[in-house]
């Protein structure tokens, strides 16, 4: 691709700094460089330099370094500006650089120029988003695995497994007379079971690695006063709800971010479940707590062991709750009730995971740790998968889809239709890497993006 234009932004944050960084790409950069700094610098050399406006008023002075088209991040000429920290050094820079002939750039321009530009595919490009919005450190070496192209790779591969399976097919289709024999050969059958594990084995890492891009999202739900705040309290690490004796306390949701096992996880306290209220306040919090539970990956029932040691007000409110989303029994004040060690149990068929704690003593915590980090799809071994977006996944599950009715197709002799959904499949990795996509779904990617990135 070809622009015509120049862009232009600050690549660091805006607010006082030591340091402000101004990115310039285009055909343009050249002549911008020799008229802002007096001469074209070296490429790939940090060169000292001194920035003047149009009255050669003397506006900053830091480092300059150019990158001649097309060996730079976007593919064409670049100038990277590193001056001194401060909105009004800045913008006197920018400003001047766009006198000079370029435009502001949109969110994520730069990114999707080297996109555009064949530098990076679509997959490694959302990775960079991945890397500057990761809460873990487990999440941005994930991001790290796809910006260089991991998770890419591995998409191509099954992709060229699946063509050479569709070359095989359509070959049949070319020649009739052979197609029974050739629909029914155990090589095809084997070639596309390689696919379909090969396609499984990349859907499983792009899973988890989705987790870690967005976080897991955890309610803590039970009746009032089972502990669920002192439960809150104790994962976070610190006071973010108030506890006392009153049940009820809690009324609205409480939201807090934490990292169990390098996998990010976004907590949410609910108000207490209960049959009915008069308190109109009290209502809403149950509203609100019922509609947190339904946008959850996974729900932490908390029951007083104590006083519920047989788990019946999660037996009175499970028909409430809603289906998929997994549920695990937390009994907690192990402390107080003498049959009930903290300990992981496993479940009857049908019946969700208990686990045994004290949210006051800390008893059973590193378990359920352990058990939400295994709900994710995560390994405490093991540095995890690559970062992988909800898009991913779901072009990954409609390849996988179509591999399926591939096979049934196959097993009915029908060569055109499986030939016509091993297409789709195919199709379908293409839009993971960014082989195939349409300009909507270029502009939601990269409008996410940071300015000047």
């Amino acid at each position: 691709m070809a622009n015509r234009d120049t862009i232009v932004a600050v690549a660091t944050p805006p607010g006082r700094g030591g340091i402000a960084v101004v990115r310039v790409s285009g055909p343009a950069v050249p002549d911008i460089a020799a008229a802002l700094l007096g001469t074209l610098p070296a490429p790939r050399y940090a060169t000292f330099s001194r920035w003047h406006d149009a009255a050669d008023s003397l506006i900053d002075i830091g480092l300059a370094l150019y990158f001649p088209a097309p060996h730079s991040f976007t593919g064409e000429a670049v100038l990277e500006l590193q001056g001194h920290g401060g909105d009004v050094v800045v913008a006197a820079l920018v400003e001047r650089i766009v006198e000079l002939g370029a435009r502001r750039a949109r969110a994520g321009e730069f990114s999707e120029r080297a996109f555009l530009n064949d530098r990076i595919d679509l997959a490694q490009a959302e990775a960079i988003a991945d890397l500057i919005d990761a809460g873990s450190r487990r999440a941005a070496q994930a991001a790290l695995r796809s910006l260089q192209g991991e998770f890419s790779q591995r998409v191509n591969a099954t992709r060229a497994a699946l063509i050479s399976l569709r070359v095989y097919v359509e070959a049949a289709i070319d020649f009739p007379e052979e197609e029974i024999d050739f629909l029914a050969s155990a090589e095809l059958r084997e070639r596309l079971e390689d696919v379909q594990q090969r396609l499984a084995s990349v859907l499983a890492a792009a899973e988890q690695g989705a987790v870690l891009t967005r976080g897991l999202t955890v309610a803590i739900a039970g009746r009032p006063n089972a502990g669920k705040s002192t439960l809150m309290n104790r994962l976070a690490g610190h006071d973010v709800a108030i506890v006392t004796p009153v049940a009820g306390t809690t009324r609205d949701l409480l939201r807090e971010r934490i990292e169990i096992h390098g996998v990010p996880v976004e907590l949410i306290d609910t108000a207490g479940l209960r049959d009915a209220t008069s308190d109109a306040i009290e209502a809403e919090g149950m509203r609100r707590a019922r509609a947190a539970i339904a946008r959850a990956d996974h729900v932490l029932f908390v029951i007083d062991a104590a006083a519920d040691p047989q788990g019946e007000s999660f037996a009175a409110e499970r028909g409430a709750l809603p289906e998929g989303v997994p549920v695990t029994l937390v009994m907690n004040k192990s402390d107080l009730a003498a049959a009930c060690a903290a300990s992981v149990t496993p479940p009857a068929a049908g019946a969700p995971l208990r686990i045994a704690i004290s949210a006051a003593t800390g008893d059973g915590i590193p378990a359920l740790g352990a058990m939400l980090v295994a709900s994710a799809g995560q390994s405490d071994a093991g540095p995890g998968a690559f970062s992988a977006r909800a898009r991913h996944v779901d072009a990954l599950r409609r390849a996988a889809r179509h591999l399926d009715l591939a096979r049934a197709q196959l097993q009915l002799k029908q060569g055109e239709l499986a030939a016509f959904e091993l297409r789709a499949a195919q199709q379908q990795l293409g839009e993971v890497v960014g082989d195939v996509t349409s300009d909507e779904l270029l502009g939601h990617i990269f409008g996410s993006f940071c300015i000047g990135k």
